[in-house]
């Protein structure tokens, strides 16, 4: 599934090439994906200019002049620019066609994203409203993260995983993080200390930043915008090597099922 890193580099190539850009046509090739599309909006949206892009979570934010296009890529979608003249395949379901000849192609196989329209502060949203912090501000500290941890039984992976608590931790980025600050995801929420906690925080923004300098994480359906594939694969350090020798101590990466997701980590520097 795309996380934040892989949405944050979607928004970094898409953005360039549809701010200040007038819809000119908008196609659907489908009638729905996680919900129904709105078929108003292929009335609606042409003569409309993309005024900014913007990301909130894993949701991409299209500011138009009369309302916003909230986006989501689900558990295999992407977005691409094209030329408005290139040929569809199958799983391609929505284009913004803009009236310089590009246009905006959201691919989804599993159907499992989101197209939707509001005319009202995008971030009320029900979708977004109760989201947590964004990782990468200030507002995601170790202190937060021990407030609201405290009393807490759920293991500490799952935790900084909740959405509410924090957005766009996504599975491989928190197995990485809890790897680099040496804490077993298994171990309770409310039993990490709080200077623990504060390397956690650190570890989740410098992971989550050099993910996406290296464009995001392609494990089976994620590409970049351009269509090229995100690179951070190749500085994992414990997802997806279960049965490998540690980087640091050489003892074998375990792995283990928390909360139905596979989970990656040391036995001998992770406590």
């Amino acid at each position: 599934m795309p996380e934040l890193p892989e949405v944050e580099t979607t928004l970094r190539g898409i953005a360039p090439h549809i701010t200040d850009r007038t819809i000119l046509e908008c196609v659907f090739r489908t009638e729905k994906l996680r919900w129904p599309l709105d078929t108003d909006l292929c009335y609606l949206l042409p003569g409309e200019k993309i005024s900014r892009v913007e990301r909130r979570a894993k949701y991409l934010l299209l500011f138009c002049g009369h309302g916003t296009l909230i986006l989501h890529l689900g558990m295999s979608g992407s977005l691409r620019i094209v030329s408005a003249d290139t040929t569809e395949q199958k799983h391609d379901h929505v284009d913004l066609i803009f009236t310089d000849g590009q246009c905006l192609r959201l691919t989804d196989p599993r159907k499992f994203g989101a197209f939707l329209y509001t005319d009202a502060d995008p971030y009320t949203h029900k979708l977004l409203l109760h989201l947590g912090p964004e990782p990468l501000t200030d507002d995601f500290t170790g202190d937060y993260l021990y407030s609201v941890s405290r009393g807490k039984k759920q293991s500490i992976k799952q935790f900084i995983m909740d959405q509410k608590v924090v957005v766009g931790v996504g599975n491989i980025y928190a197995s990485e993080a809890l790897f680099s600050s040496g804490i077993r995801p298994d171990r309770a929420a409310g039993r990490v200390s709080l200077k623990r906690l504060r390397s956690l925080v650190v570890a989740i923004k410098a992971i989550l930043q050099k993910a996406i300098l290296a464009g995001g994480t392609t494990i089976h359906d994620f590409n970049q915008a351009d269509g090229k594939p995100g690179y951070f694969t190749q500085q994992l350090q414990v997802y997806g090597r279960s049965g490998d020798r540690c980087v640091i101590c050489g003892e074998t990466i375990l792995s283990q099922k928390l909360g139905q997701r596979s989970t990656f980590y040391c036995p001998q520097c992770q406590s």
